[in-house]
């Protein structure tokens, strides 16, 4: 009896441990000093989103547009932040920002979804975490987008292109180590800036999806998901379940 019992409670434990590394934070500040910063209107459908596919795929979602949940007690309760359209400035201090670059550096997993680029538009390590700076984007409209890679979760449902229609996202200071997941069709675009940036630097196609590891965590990033009804979309969806699970190491 004492032996089923002590392997009953390391069981516990261990179920335990798993679901704490799990456990994600979905970040959602949109701040500046003006008052005049975008604020998407999609940010309680991407969250309701989130908290749906961690119920069904096995991870614990918190949400918050608070600052202050940037400390390190607090960050080590998560193996992963999402920024989901975040944008501006994401921290209140200095002291946040380097819980955050503590926790990325300590190997901590990060999402970013949409206008997340647009976040901490003048410090360069969050640049480097999120793969790019959020530059400019023409009007919403259609576009072809092409699967650059056809085996990663985020993109293995899609084939070889993925018909869509949103803000096409145009980034620089892009991290060299980023690798292309999806990359959209700039031939499609009509965006009378195209050869001011991106011009042709980078062929016809411009990156929109990318993942890298760096510190021993790992980064995924999306450009799409600007209307809220994206939120709801099958294929969205599985794009941005898939690059979650591939930052928590959880096959799907």
């Amino acid at each position: 009896m004492k032996k089923l019992l002590l392997v009953s409670l390391l069981l516990a434990t261990t179920v335990g441990l798993a679901a704490a590394e799990k456990r994600v934070l979905v970040y959602t500040r949109n701040f500046t000093k003006d008052g005049k910063g975008y604020v998407h209107d999609n940010i309680a459908a991407s969250v309701a989103m989130l908290k749906r596919l961690g119920q069904d795929h096995g991870f614990a979602v918190d949400s918050s547009d608070k600052p202050d949940v940037f400390s390190d007690a607090n960050l080590k309760n998560y193996a992963a932040l999402i920024f989901s359209n975040s944008n501006n400035e994401a921290f209140e201090n200095d002291a946040q920002r380097a819980a955050f670059e503590r926790y990325i550096k300590g190997g901590g997993g990060y999402v970013g979804i949409h206008s997340a680029t647009g976040s901490e538009r003048s410090w360069p390590f969050y640049w480097a975490t999120i793969g790019g700076k959020f530059r400019r984007h023409p009007p919403l409209q259609p576009f072809t987008i092409q699967v650059l890679d056809q085996k990663h979760p985020a993109a293995a449902h899609l084939g070889e292109t993925w018909k869509w229609a949103d803000e096409f996202y145009y980034h620089d200071h892009l991290n060299p180590r980023m690798h292309v997941i999806l990359a959209g069709k700039l031939t499609d675009l009509k965006d009378p800036k195209l050869a001011e940036y991106p011009g042709t630097a980078f062929g016809d196609v411009f990156p929109l999806s990318w993942c890298f590891e760096e510190n021993g965590g790992r980064r995924f990033y999306t450009a799409l998901g600007h209307k809220i009804e994206y939120y709801a979309d099958p294929n969205f969806q599985q794009h941005v379940l898939g690059g979650i699970l591939w930052v928590l190491r959880v096959k799907n």
